[in-house]
């Protein structure tokens, strides 16, 4: 069985976590608790020496490592039910708007950054909220623009089925959540959450769901 290194809030683990449970596939979750410093270990840090979660020990040892990376290669070892839709330019939509969440925001509202404004530039908790939430909110303004662009019609980003988009994007509404920004002006991806949230998939993912959530 696969083994899936993991923290219960993190947000590129979150969205592994999706991807898998949308693809049925069975794994043994493995803690790595990053406040402890566990990322930081010698045993950790020999399967992944970037000391990050998520990771992924596939069943013959190989190790794979960056969310993107595992997700993609979800997606081309078991390819059904499928996370991207057929059709070149549709596909070219849906891995743009995750990038706008992979790419240009999560990274900067990650634990290490956090961390690293708190104890170099002595950040507050009201700094922190504002930093995320000018982020969150630029980033949120566009998706909302190009699913009204790209993809009018259906609950979900590509149809009627939660796809590679969702996996991004759920994590990113906790986080977004959980900084106090305010999801009022994104109504087409608060709907879109709302549909995740009656599934099983997204349902198992859920950080307070996992057995190192405290």
């Amino acid at each position: 069985m696969m083994k899936l290194y993991s923290y219960w809030r993190s947000g590129t683990a979150h969205r592994t976590r999706i991807a898998m449970n949308l693809k049925g596939l069975d794994y043994d979750l493995q803690p790595v608790d990053l406040r402890a410093g566990k990322h930081k270990s010698v045993e950790f840090l020999a399967k992944n020496p970037q000391g990050l979660v998520p990771a992924l020990e596939l069943d013959d040892g190989t190790i794979l490592t960056q969310s993107p990376a595992i997700i993609e290669y979800l997606e081309e070892a078991y390819p059904e039910p499928p996370l991207l839709p057929s059709e070149m330019r549709a596909k070219a939509h849906i891995r743009a708007m995750a990038a706008v969440i992979g790419c240009d925001t999560h990274p900067l509202n990650n634990l290490r950054l956090l961390q690293y404004q708190k104890q170099y530039y002595k950040a507050t908790e009201d700094d922190i909220i504002r930093w995320t939430g000018t982020w969150i909110s630029a980033a949120f303004s566009a998706l909302e623009k190009l699913l009204a662009s790209h993809s009018p019609d259906g609950v979900f980003a590509h149809g009627d089925r939660p796809g590679l988009f969702e996996c991004y994007l759920i994590p990113q509404i906790y986080s977004a959540r959980r900084f106090k920004t305010d999801l009022g002006p994104y109504p087409r991806l608060v709907t879109i959450d709302k549909a995740c949230h009656e599934l099983e998939a997204f349902l198992k993912a859920q950080p307070e769901n996992q057995s190192d959530a405290d």
